[in-house]
């Protein structure tokens, strides 16, 4: 006698919807057999099977191993239902409910290998079809407008599919089955190319064979991608690149390029396999490369000056493949600057309408098309450390994908900081951080904030009860959290405990055990007023106590000090009691009238902030050294002393600088200082005797390792801890991070650095998050009132 029927509900949740995971489920019970039917719901993908208990019990072992490669199954339940009889299985109209969403939106992936082979096919009926995509790769994140995810729910909407469309739509053994983005030339969207002025379209021409005409003539283009727009020019005419810097108003800051493949900038960088894979993956991010000595010959000397790497991605949509040009297309530009669509400090530029009026002064011509993008998305920037990733900024091809949490935490939004503006969205064991904001000094900035925000909110159904927020009084991030808060509590998270909270959290510690952390950046609000930025914390989640800092020195004149260099390097002499002569490149460098101006300021205290600031430490070596003086971008002066040291012989026999580091004094409780003035002498000493920058570069950053280790090794002494945390901007720099860990592992600690969230200012949202969680859960036996700040952040001493 056969065996009864069995049914089952299946729920799977996770990153299940726009990654074919409803055809996949189709196959998978069609070929065993099992009746029912799949469907897309708010909650994940649900399927109702029924058939033997041996084909049931197969297609359940089975499902969540063999999902379709983008899915990521965070849970499957079962739950058994009364057989209900029928034959044959069926991919039904998806289901709306009343509740929150609760499935997760798929980021943006580049294009897969079958569909370029289709793209550059003359007998395929995409052939050169700029918007040609699949079940596994094209647009997901930024044309999503609701959910459940489907073409209904997505800026294809108003691209009525074809007849050949929709069979493939339909057909559950073609690899665009329920794709919700495909389409081909006779339905889907259309590029245009736009130029003159006022711009126009010529009907007749091809944009693509326009595009790159111009390019190959000197223009740039602005170029609309995924998540925004780019700004093109040819990488290899020094003419377009110092324009295109020109009109962006750009400074030094290194351009990204894109290469056409990877035989193309191999002799320009260092590749080595993190780098490759990271380059190849489907996530296709920026890549910061060790440029070779080759690229100053074959490329715009504009296009990264002073920077020891070369940002790169590879093509990741079909315009770009087209751009740049496919196998038998005519000779055409095989490296192209690709920059954000925006001037600098504002959000990329997203509408069609918006892009000719914000970009008329910095493009000649418009590489355009009309299928919306909803959510603005820029590039996602990696380099590599020790052989592994280091993420620079998370963005396109990782948001909205979930960071999982070591604790649960109650629905929050932690509103990040202003630089490299981040938020994040968190509850239960979840926590979204967004796409790349940017800084928050922009209105217009401050308003794709916001949107970005009810963005998120919808597509995660997270409704926040809670809000965390950085502690600087100034900052717009945290104005705008007191205001959306409401009734609601706000935690107010010391910038550097968020940091450290930050790696804690991505290393799924459940901060049962503080960590000694190590949180080096630029600029901090610290507990006391000052800017700190040279932190050694001894940090969990509900607290953290400052166990050691850099020294205090002035900061004159706040920002005029960061933006140039050349004056926290006489802070730091004045500061060290050392001679400030024209012997050294950096009192040379301050003109003749602002130097006495300066040291006047530096003796009355004239806004003259204190800061225990690492990044300003390194500013200050960059102009002692004679690398750089003005800083035309945010840590240029680091980033130029970085490749100043990189670039040093090997072997160097000086026995190094050293940092002292002080104790409290006896029957106190207050914090280690680590004075620089030695490192200082040092280092002054060595510029007079014509030691060469590299050399004088290297030796800091090996001091500044040596301080990590000497500091760590004194809180473990005094407090038994043995992990530590490398954290905050600073952190960034992988000639230093490298030897911190290294020196560190040699003396026996363990030792977090983060790799998918980025240790700058972009991670700061998830340690806040961290800390409010926690803060508020302490802070629930004494009720707070309704919008009012609940304590939590950092102690002096222990």
């Amino acid at each position: 006698m056969d065996a009864p029927a069995e049914r089952r509900r299946v729920t799977v949740r996770g990153v299940v919807q726009g990654v074919g995971f409803r055809p996949y489920v189709y196959t998978r019970a069609t070929g065993l057999g099992l009746a029912g039917h799949v469907t897309n719901t708010p909650d994940g993908v649900v399927a109702e099977i029924e058939g033997t208990p041996a084909a049931v019990a197969a297609f359940c072992a089975r499902l969540a191993a063999e999902a379709p490669p983008l899915a990521v199954v965070d849970t499957v339940d079962h739950h058994t239902l009364p057989p209900a009889g029928g034959a044959g299985f069926a991919i039904i109209p998806s289901r709306t409910t009343a509740g929150p969403a609760r499935t997760l939106v798929p980021p943006d992936v580049a294009t897969c290998a079958d569909c370029l082979a289709e793209l550059a096919d003359p007998a395929d009926r995409r052939h050169r079809h700029p918007f040609i995509t699949c079940t596994h790769c094209g647009p997901r994140f930024t044309i999503v407008t609701g959910l459940p995810y489907d073409r209904a729910h997505t800026t294809m909407a108003r691209f009525p599919m074809c007849p050949d469309c929709a069979r493939e739509y339909a057909d559950p053994a073609d690899r665009r089955f329920h794709a919700q983005p495909v389409a081909c030339p006779a339905c889907g969207p259309r590029l245009r190319l736009l130029t003159g002025a006022p711009p126009r379209e010529d009907p007749a021409a091809d944009p693509v064979a326009g595009a790159r005409r111009l390019l190959a003539e000197g223009a740039v283009l602005a170029v609309k991608g995924l998540g925004g727009y780019h700004l093109a020019c040819d990488a290899t005419r020094p003419a377009a690149v110092a324009e295109l810097r020109r009109r962006k108003d750009r400074g030094d800051k290194p351009f990204a390029l894109m290469a056409r493949s990877l035989p193309d900038v191999e002799h320009l960088a260092v590749i080595g396999p993190a780098e490759r894979a990271l380059l190849t993956g489907p996530e296709r991010p920026i890549v910061l490369l060790r440029r070779r000595p080759a690229s100053a010959a074959a490329l715009a000397a504009d296009v990264a000056p002073g920077s020891p790497d070369l940002g790169v991605m590879l093509p990741y949509t079909p315009v770009h493949h087209l751009l740049l040009g496919l196998p038998g297309d005519p000779p055409g530009p095989r490296l192209l600057v690709m920059t954000s669509g925006n001037l600098s400090g504002e959000p990329i530029v997203t509408d069609d309408a918006e892009a000719l009026e914000r970009l008329a002064h910095l493009a000649d011509a418009w590489l355009t098309h009309d299928r919306p993008i909803h959510v603005p998305c820029d590039d996602s920037v990696v380099r590599v450390c020790d052989g592994e990733p280091l993420t620079v900024r998370r963005s396109r091809g990782h948001a909205p994908l979930p960071v999982a949490l070591p604790l649960p935490v109650p629905p929050t939004l932690a509103a990040g900081g202003d630089l490299k503006n981040a938020f994040c969205l968190g509850e239960g064991r979840k926590a979204w951080l967004s796409a790349h904001i940017g800084d928050m000094d922009d209105l217009a900035t401050q308003t794709a904030f916001e949107r970005a925000e009810r963005q998120l909110e919808s597509i995660t159904g997270v409704t926040p009860a809670l809000f965390a927020a950085d502690r600087h009084p100034g900052y717009r991030s945290t104005a705008w959290a007191a205001r959306h808060a409401g009734t609601r509590p706000l935690v107010r998270v010391q910038h550097h405990h968020a940091h450290v909270a930050s790696a804690m959290a991505e290393h799924g510690l459940d901060g049962t055990r503080r960590v000694i952390g190590i949180a080096f950046d630029g600029t901090g609000y610290g507990d006391d007023g000052a800017v700190w930025g040279g932190e050694v914390l001894l940090a969990d989640y509900t607290g953290a106590t400052r166990f050691a800092h850099l020294a205090y020195v002035p900061l004159p004149g706040g920002d005029a000090a960061v933006r140039r260099p050349y004056r926290m390097a006489v802070a730091h002499l004045w500061a060290a009691g050392l001679a400030r002569t024209p012997d050294l490149p950096a009192v040379a460098a301050c003109p003749p009238a602002e130097l006495p101006v300066l040291e006047r300021q530096l003796e009355r205290g004239l806004n003259c902030a204190p800061t225990s600031s690492m990044g300003r430490l390194f500013d200050a070596v960059s102009s002692l050294a004679g690398v750089c003086h003005l800083a035309g971008y945010e840590a240029q002066a680091a980033v130029e002393l970085e490749a100043a040291a990189l670039a040093a012989p090997a072997g160097d026999p000086h026995p190094g600088y050293r940092f002292a580091l002080h104790p409290p004094p006896p029957g106190t409780r207050g914090p280690y200082t680590a004075a620089p003035a030695p490192v200082l002498a040092a280092v002054a000493a060595d510029v007079r005797a014509g030691t060469p920058p590299g050399t004088v570069a290297a030796r800091f950053h090996a001091a500044v390792a040596a301080l990590v280790a000497d500091a760590c090794l004194a809180a473990r002494a005094a407090h038994g801890l043995d992990t530590v945390a490398l954290t905050g901007g600073v952190m960034a720099n992988t000639l230093l991070s490298a030897a911190c860990s290294r020196l560190l592992r040699e003396h026996g600690f363990t030792v977090l650095r983060q790799h998918r969230v980025p240790p700058n200012d972009g991670g700061l949202a998830l340690g806040q998050l961290m800390v409010a969680a926690a803060t508020a859960a302490r802070a629930t036996e004494q009720p707070q009132q309704g919008g009012a700040h609940v304590p939590g952040g950092t102690r002096q001493g222990d």
